[in-house]
């Protein structure tokens, strides 16, 4: 029901150090300068799966907007909800993302070898 809660924390959170590493100039890393990357990959995970559960009732308009939030039983349970499925999509999201950082650097990497290589060596 709230696991959405966990990634779009993480967003938020990215989005800060982004913001502020792009204020501050310095030179950048590579996980810094692809953090975009992730940020939109949480942000739209986030948001679809807000979206889904607007759609099935689970947040409604009104106070405390989770509907499982209203009754101490069901808040534990969505509790759980949020330390497993939410911890485990915010971990899988940004494993997915630093693999493709890593092959993205790769790529990188390899093309400005070919780009240097004698025609003959190719």
């Amino acid at each position: 029901m709230a696991c959405f809660i966990v990634p779009a924390t993480e967003a938020v959170i990215t989005t800060i150090i982004k913001k502020k590493s792009d204020k501050n100039g310095k030179e950048q890393n590579m996980f810094i300068e692809r953090m975009s990357w992730l940020n939109n990959m949480l942000w739209g995970g986030s948001a679809l799966l807000a979206f889904e559960h607007i759609w099935h009732g689970e947040i409604v308009p009104l106070f405390p907007f989770l509907t499982n939030a209203a009754d101490p039983s069901s808040a534990q349970e969505m509790l759980f909800e949020m330390a497993t499925s939410g911890v485990g999509m915010a971990v899988l999201v940004t494993c997915v993302w630093a693999i493709m950082v890593m092959a993205a650097k790769h790529i990188e990497k390899t093309a400005a070898v070919s780009e240097r290589m004698p025609l003959n060596r190719r």
